[in-house]
């Protein structure tokens, strides 16, 4: 599994298209992500060692220029991260429900992995900005005081820098709704 993870997002597509092929040409990364994402903006990720991950991102940092919306690299990351941006998860039971919402999508995956790292909860999905006017949402699940606590976890990482759109609970969360959010 990949030990870091790096994302640039940028306020232009064109200049996203060539910002992700000058990054997977610096450094050995694995492209994860590279699409246009709303509202007009481009989402790209990459991810391998820390060493090329931190200089694939140098990389598109220079090349985006005034393009950059935002940007990390998030070295040591959880491994149910990345099957969860990819909705690639299969969760045994759904119990307790969590929801953090976020204003960008950096911010939902930093905050997905703070939450895992600190409670026992299964991240659902971490769905970035596409349909959701580039706001994301992280939406986990485990036994509720679990899931309090990723939750704080995860909101809390972002509390200073205005990331944070809101944050739910669901202690008992119906059929419906369990349902929908495996969709």
């Amino acid at each position: 599994m990949f030990k870091s993870m790096g994302l640039v997002e940028l306020n232009s597509v064109a200049r996203g298209i060539m910002t992700a092929d000058d990054m997977v040409k610096e450094a050995n990364v694995e492209l994860v992500l590279a699409r246009p994402v709303c509202p007009g903006r481009y989402l790209i990720m990459v991810a391998g060692d820390t060493a090329a991950v931190k200089r694939s991102v140098e990389k598109g940092l220079r090349i985006a220029d005034e393009f950059i919306a935002d940007h990390f690299v998030l070295t040591h990351i959880h491994p149910d991260v990345f099957p969860a941006i990819s909705s690639f998860v299969i969760v045994p039971e759904i119990r307790a429900i969590g929801v953090i919402e976020t204003y960008s999508s950096s911010s939902a995956v930093m905050a997905a992995d703070k939450a895992v790292k600190a409670a026992n909860v299964n991240l659902i999905d971490i769905r970035l900005a596409t349909g959701l006017a580039g706001k994301a949402v992280v939406t986990l699940t485990g036994r509720i005081g679990s899931v309090q606590a990723a939750v704080e976890a995860g909101s809390q990482c972002l509390a200073e820098s205005g990331l944070l759109l809101g944050n739910a609970i669901l202690s008992s969360p119906g059929e419906e709704i369990k349902k929908q959010i495996l969709m």
